[in-house]
């Protein structure tokens, strides 16, 4: 493999090598900087690259390693996050005029955690504004619209938008994004890579601008799903300075990816209810054909519905998101509205006008889901089913694009803090990316990577790049 295609290294196999002393980190970030440096204006997925940051962290790497003194499986490897955490040194934007020369003093938990992992640093990707958006793209905010790298005309999903872009195009060889309501799998599904949305409670927020107090959860992008299981591994864990992370024990992700799916009972979802549009031709037909890949590989899959209609949960969430949001930035809203984005101000305005009983009854209603869907997987190991229901649509179709971030089946899992994840399963005949959703008990995120991992391993979609050039 030469310099120039260095980008196309999984975590795993660029951990194996640097293990070997067959690649240098030194080169490895000069790969993915020249990727960034050839492709990345036609997209954008980046607001801000730290490359000589980057160059000093690798040699500092490099000699460490020539030392012998290798921190793990992550040492040497380059890393990007989402413009909503904060990494020391760097502006914090947001996509926000509110926040137009902000420097952050210090990392977010998972940011230091991966440095002290001995990852390095690209710099930051692209997000809505604080997070928030319903799909629109506006045209008011500080930075321009990411492209989809499998089709520069098409949406790359959001919020983390940049992030699920840059893992697509090898600009980032793994990041990290933040899912409220989809915000991790919706991009990852447009994109067509793997995004982990984990238990509330198992990654730190610290350090992460918050977008909604009871819902937002960090979570890696990664091209391959032993990729996100050595990535969420090096993030996890309890952080006092989180009072919402629980100290429950981590399990070691990437062992436990090689048990495969036989003797596992699979709940399937392929009706999320009454309410949104039936899914795209492919997209059901895509989810009927890895249902029968993992029956071949010894799962048996059992046919169910949701306890409550998926329409229903994300009505439930516009109770619940707009007045979180508006008591963070209140100050904000009385005083610089002007300066917010058509999307930011209008969930502030939303969310001012919420009646607190209308809040209190949201969130009470919100446990009577997080009960039912317990109840639906207490009779299984995982549960497959839709993430999005239609593949990213053009950019200037603006119905559709909202559609898209709207009408999904996975604001259930969020309202009930169930982890899941989104993958690749398949494409169209235009190339474009389908995918689907799986879903476990909570803390229990090692199996629904065992289950990813193995459809994964059955499957060629891992060959395929974007064909961004």
């Amino acid at each position: 493999m030469t310099d120039e295609t260095l980008w196309r290294l999984t975590v795993a196999e660029a951990s194996r090598r640097i293990g070997l002393g067959a690649l240098s980190p030194v080169d490895l970030v000069e790969a993915f900087l020249a990727r960034i440096a050839a492709v990345d204006a036609r997209m954008p997925s980046y607001v801000h690259v730290d490359a000589e940051g980057a160059r000093a962290a690798a040699r500092i790497a490099a000699a460490e390693l020539a030392a012998g003194r290798r921190r793990g499986p992550l040492h040497g490897l380059p890393f990007a996050v989402k413009d909503n955490y904060d990494v020391a040194g760097l502006p914090t934007i947001v996509n926000s005029r509110l926040r137009l020369g902000h420097v952050a003093t210090r990392d977010a938990t998972l940011v230091a955690r991966l440095k002290a992992a001995g990852a390095i640093c690209l710099g930051k990707l692209s997000t809505w504004e604080y997070g928030t958006g319903n799909g629109g793209e506006y045209g008011d905010t500080v930075f321009p619209t990411t492209r989809n790298p499998w089709d520069l005309t098409r949406f790359a999903g959001g919020s983390s938008t940049g992030v699920g872009a840059a893992i697509a195009a090898g600009t980032a060889m793994f990041a990290l994004g933040s899912d409220t309501t989809g915000s991790v799998r919706l991009p990852a599904a447009a994109c067509g890579v793997v995004g982990v949305k984990a238990t509330p409670g198992r990654v730190s927020r610290h350090g992460l601008l918050p977008n909604c107090w009871s819902l937002d959860i960090p979570g890696p992008f990664t091209w391959t799903v032993e990729d996100a299981a050595i990535v969420l591994g090096a993030i996890a864990g309890y952080d006092p300075a989180d009072p919402v992370t629980e100290d429950v024990a981590v399990p070691d992700y990437p062992r436990h990816l090689a048990g495969g799916v036989a003797g596992l009972r699979i709940a399937a979802v392929t009706d999320s209810g009454p309410g949104f549009p039936p899914p795209d031709d492919a997209m059901a037909a895509a989810l009927r054909a890895g249902l029968d890949t993992l029956r071949s590989l010894g799962a048996t899959i059992v046919a169910t519905r949701l306890p409550v209609p998926a329409e229903d949960c994300f009505a439930l969430s516009r109770f619940i998101g707009p007045p979180e949001s508006a008591s963070i930035h209140e100050a904000e809203y009385r005083t610089d509205a002007a300066l917010m984005g058509t999307a930011l101000r209008d969930k502030m305005h939303g969310g001012t006008l919420q009646r607190a009983a209308d809040y209190i009854a949201a969130q009470r209603r919100r446990r009577a889901v997080a009960e039912g869907i317990d109840g639906l997987l207490s009779g299984f190991d995982a549960l497959v089913t839709f993430g999005t229901f239609r593949v990213a649509p053009r950019l200037d179709r603006q119905d559709e694009m909202v559609a898209f971030t709207v009408e999904t089946a996975m604001t259930p899992f969020n309202l009930s803090g169930h982890p899941s994840l989104v993958q690749c399963t398949g494409f169209t005949p235009a190339g474009l990316p389908l995918s689907w959703q799986v879903v476990g008990h909570r803390f229990d995120e090692a199996t629904i990577l065992r289950v990813a991992a193995a459809y994964e391993a059955a499957t060629p979609w891992r060959e395929n790049r974007a064909p961004v050039r």
